[in-house]
């Protein structure tokens, strides 16, 4: 029987320890996990020259067959105790609950890894039980905000160099929550590291992010949150000279997120540092400096009104009953009603 929630890392080190499923059902929204799971079993369980003759990969489309990967799956490895069969873009497999009948009985040489993405196999059907049984069964989940300066702290621990904080909120708000462009994107930071220097900081950031260094809308972000009516100011004049690198609808997406978390954070069942942690979903506790700073400022009731002047903001900014009024015209009136 599949240990139920079992984790990427769990199933790194079964591989490590050469404790083989014939079964891998890979699914779920965020691809990241999927990829790396499969990349893993396709470089660890065979040698480079058992590859060429047992490693089979399907590109899946709605023309694809499931008697296609049945007929790949029930093959005897060459010269190998294993061969590996790798279905990506499984999603787009018509009948793929037939699937089921294999697994059942799947061939005990044969590793077959089934990646779907964007969703996920519905679990009343026979394949996810059948699965369950002789294999594992993945669930790959979007990463909430409050959980990509983890993932960004522990991609790059495991690269043995660590992140500014300023730098890493940087990150998790300029590429947002997709895993495989996040990890690329630090990839590229890491590379642009000067010899032996192993912190990224806000400057590198800054650098290839592509904004200045203290006009940008995480400086806003912050002088809204303490409030700092001058700054804030002096960022969106900045800001309305820079609009290709500043685009209105990002700023107002920035500030939403922020007080919505914000929002979340008044109604805390617990409004201690670690209640307000655990309801937010954050790991790090440099992540609720700012919004315990926003709450001496900010009001439950102010905070309601400012989401539904961002709501009015972006719906204005997306040509709904804009009128007139000029992007510039809409943002300033969004500020002035934030900060008063």
């Amino acid at each position: 029987m599949a240990k139920a929630n079992i984790t990427h890392r769990e199933i790194v080190e079964q591989i490590q320890r050469q404790d083989y499923k014939p079964i891998y059902l890979l699914m779920g929204e965020e691809a990241y996990y999927i990829d790396r799971i499969a990349e893993y079993i396709a470089d660890k369980v065979l040698t480079k020259d058992e590859q060429d003759f047992n490693q089979t990969i399907i590109y899946c489309t709605r023309e694809t067959a499931v008697a296609d990967v049945v007929n790949c799956a029930r093959r005897y490895p060459m010269m190998a105790k294993y061969q590996v069969v790798i279905v990506k873009e499984a999603q787009n497999l018509l009948k793929i609950d037939e699937l089921a009948i294999y697994a059942q009985n799947p061939m005990q040489s044969t590793i077959l890894v089934i990646c779907y993405k964007n969703g996920k196999v519905d679990g009343r059907k026979k394949l996810v039980p059948a699965v369950e049984k002789v294999g594992i069964v993945f669930e790959s989940p979007k990463l909430k905000e409050g959980m990509l300066p983890q993932f960004i702290a522990e991609y790059l621990r495991r690269k043995q160099v660590t992140i500014e904080e300023r730098a890493c909120l940087m990150m998790a708000e300029s590429v947002g929550s997709d895993l495989n462009r996040l990890a690329g994107e630090l990839d590229k930071l890491v590379l642009a590291l000067p010899a032996e220097q192993k912190r990224i900081t806000t400057d590198l950031v800054q650098s290839h992010v592509g904004v200045s260094k203290e006009f940008n809308v995480w400086e806003l972000r912050t002088a809204v949150a303490n409030k700092d009516i001058a700054k804030a100011n002096k960022i969106m004049f900045y800001m309305e000279q820079n609009v290709k690198a500043n685009p209105p609808v990002m700023t107002v997406s920035t500030l939403f997120n922020f007080f919505a978390l914000l929002m979340q954070a008044w109604y805390s069942p617990e409004r201690t540092e670690q209640g307000m942690m655990k309801h937010l979903d954050f790991r790090q506790t440099w992540q609720l400096r700012e919004y315990t700073t926003a709450m001496r400022h900010y009001s439950a009731l102010k905070v309601m009104q400012i989401i539904g002047k961002l709501r009015e903001a972006d719906a204005r900014l997306k040509g709904i009953n804009r009128g007139n009024l000029t992007d510039a015209d809409i943002m300033h009136e969004l500020i002035f009603f934030i900060l008063h």
